[in-house]
């Protein structure tokens, strides 16, 4: 049973900052019309139905909080990330539809262009009147976007840029809205001036006229079939020599100047002198997109949950010893813990969502975008690790909620088949997961020196293998309440510590801190760093980066992961602290710790050999897990209430039918 009270204040605290927004989104789309269908739709269908819901869409006025009233200036981040988000519990083909749109080609010129670019493009783009595209991925690359192969080559004798694919491998590749809709393209590209390359830039491109037909130059390819989202219009794309005015060029990072008598093959300037900087500075703009991801597959996730926790609720299995009752499926050991434990994890997330989007908000929304370069970098990072760590839980737990529900589960009608085919793609998309859990394991090592550029590997190889003997966590989220917490600590040992929330948030600090210091020790090893060697190149010459990170990305990959477990911790840690309804903040403390002790059961194996738990400890801990779920079963109903679904979203025959 749910109690409405307690729903009611948990739905506020996940609901977070911008919860009226949230609301608003609730009331406009509470329709069958909007949900993913119950049953398979042709692909065609789908994408006329997906495209006539976008342009509807954008009438409303939450889906344009993205774009500011005033040309250059940011408009409302943090209400236009979370309105996105919360289209990932209506239909994920509706969200990627909506984020190509406006997240990625909106984002594009927003982030990338100059004022002129704001006012020529983005009313358009917000009312739909000009539906684009976001061309960055090629047949030839995914995560190497520094190395992609087309090209956009300044012609100072006709003021133009010619865009350009050379080969069959710089094919632009699974770019949504380019099969059907898009008639402009944001295409990421390999600026040439003057027979010098500054690296990637974005050019805008027209694809095709007022026909709907490909422009000369351009050609376009369906991707067709796909294993989820039938409604988004993935194309290819080839550029054969197409011409665009200079201006096309998105050119807050690097400018064309035209030619002249002094200039006479044009040239290049940037306000970001090292081309490594410049090109990290304009992919952070577009960091909105990797948030988004993380979000929607966090919104997906729990819709899931409700649907298997509501399901296990009164679904019954087998009778009581002498009685023709049956027992629910939650009453079930196995079912609790294999429905709990990631429910307590999906409030981990959701939690940690809202405080990134408030920093991305406070970060770019504040400042239009002109942030410390340092908060920018730690901002990315956050990014990265939410987003693995959103689609990572999506995929598996979505997967287990249909296992939950059986036979039933597998019914499209019930909606886990296009949960699971939808969200599938969103651990490889705007980032594959492995790349970006690498990417955070290098920031963790880079973070204690500021004079890195871009992330660089031989130079943070380099100086890993000199430099760092002992790290020092960096709070991201709390602040004063978990250095507070931590601070009252009753120490590191498992016994007390687990039992105390600052206890807990310094046992994985403890964890993180290792394991960043043993991976910098096995860089430092493989890299052949002694005393003798300390005066070596800086530089990192003679070193091999690619062989030694060959050699420690398991390692690197650990790292991340108990990064990511502590920034979880830290959101869920300040937010229960800061509950001041009684009833609220023990519930919310109980989902906590369930969260806190199914962690590191789950990391048993190193808390062991790292000395940090005994195998007596580590049963108690399961047996905790064990009554941390009895615990919550009985609530299990008001926390997935708590969610906020809209009706429309989960009406299935499967509650019906238990």
């Amino acid at each position: 049973m749910v109690d409405n009270t307690s729903a009611a204040a948990l739905r506020s605290i996940l609901d977070g900052r911008w919860s009226a927004v949230r609301d608003e989104v609730r009331d406009s789309l509470n329709s069958a019309d909007w949900a993913t269908p119950t049953e398979p739709v042709p692909i065609a269908d789908y994408r006329e139905r997906t495209t006539s819901q976008l342009l509807q869409l954008l009438r409303e006025p939450w889906t344009r909080a993205g774009f500011s009233a005033q040309p250059g200036q940011p408009g409302d981040i943090g209400a236009s990330l979370t309105a996105f988000e919360c289209l990932g519990h209506v239909d994920l083909s509706l969200f990627v539809k909506v984020g190509v749109q406006v997240g990625l080609f909106g984002g594009a010129i927003a982030g990338l262009g100059t004022e002129r670019h704001h006012r020529e493009y983005l009313d358009r783009i917000a009312a739909g009147d000009l539906l684009g595209c976001f061309a960055m991925t090629e047949v030839g690359g995914g995560s190497d976007v520094a190395n992609l192969g087309t090209t956009a080559t300044y012609d100072p004798g006709r003021d133009e840029i010619v865009v350009h694919s050379p080969t069959p491998s710089a094919t632009k590749d699974y770019i949504g809205n380019a099969a059907k809709d898009g008639t402009l393209a944001a295409v990421f590209a390999q600026l040439v001036v003057d027979g010098t390359s500054h690296g990637v830039h974005c050019v805008l491109v027209p694809i095709r006229d007022e026909a709907g037909q490909p422009v000369p130059g351009v050609t376009i390819g369906d991707c067709g079939a796909k294993i989820g989202l039938p409604g988004v219009d993935n194309g290819e794309l080839t550029f054969d020599q197409v011409r665009v005015p200079r201006d096309n060029l998105l050119d807050r990072f690097g400018r064309i100047e035209p030619a002249s008598p002094d200039q006479p093959s044009g040239a290049y300037t940037s306000p970001i002198e090292s081309g490594a900087r410049r090109f990290f500075s304009m992919l952070g703009t577009l960091v909105r997109g990797r948030v988004s991801v993380g979000g929607g597959a966090g919104a997906a996730t729990r819709n899931a949950l409700a649907l298997a926790i509501r399901y296990a609720l009164v679904r019954e299995q087998f009778n009581r010893p002498d009685s023709d009752d049956g027992i629910p499926l939650m009453e079930y050991a196995t079912h609790r813990r294999r429905l709990l434990i990631p429910l307590a994890r999906s409030y981990a997330l959701a939690l940690a969502t809202n405080d990134l989007v408030a920093n991305l908000h406070e970060l770019q929304g504040d400042s239009g975008g002109e942030a410390d370069e340092g908060a920018v970098r730690r901002l990315e990072e956050r990014a990265a690790s939410l987003k693995v760590a959103n689609t990572d839980h999506a995929t598996r737990t979505i997967q287990t909620c249909r296992e939950a529900c059986g036979g039933a589960g597998y019914m499209w009608e019930n909606r886990f088949g296009a949960l699971k085919a939808d969200t599938d793609v969103f651990t490889t998309f705007e980032g594959d997961n492995t790349v970006l859990l690498q990417l955070v394991a290098k920031g963790l090592l880079t973070q204690y020196k500021d004079s890195f550029e871009s992330f660089d590997t031989r130079a943070m190889i380099a100086f890993a293998a000199r430099n760092v003997a002992e790290t020092v966590v960096e709070r991201a989220f709390g602040g004063s309440i978990i250095g507070r917490l931590v601070a009252g600590a009753p120490g590191r040992d498992a016994d007390n510590a687990l039992q105390d929330r600052g206890g807990q948030l310094a046992i994985f600090e403890d964890r993180e801190e290792h394991t960043v210091a043993t991976l910098a020790a096995r860089m430092r090893a493989r890299a052949g760093a002694s005393d003798e060697s300390d005066e070596s190149d800086e530089s990192g010459e003679g070193v091999d980066p690619v062989e030694i990170l060959r050699q420690t990305q398991p390692h690197m990959i650990a790292a991340a992961w108990a990064h990511i477990d502590r920034l979880l911790l830290e959101s869920f840690a300040a937010v229960a602290e800061e509950c001041e309804d009684d009833a609220t903040r023990e519930l919310l403390c109980t989902v906590c710790d369930l969260f806190v002790y199914s962690t590191v059961e789950a990391n048993a194996t190193w808390f062991l050999e790292h000395g940090r738990i005994s195998p007596d400890q580590s049963k108690a801990i399961s047996r905790r897990v064990d009554e941390l779920c009895a615990e919550l079963a009985p609530h299990a109903a008001t926390l997935v209430d708590a969610f906020g679904l809209a009706d429309a979203w989960l009406e299935c025959p499967l509650l019906d039918r238990a």
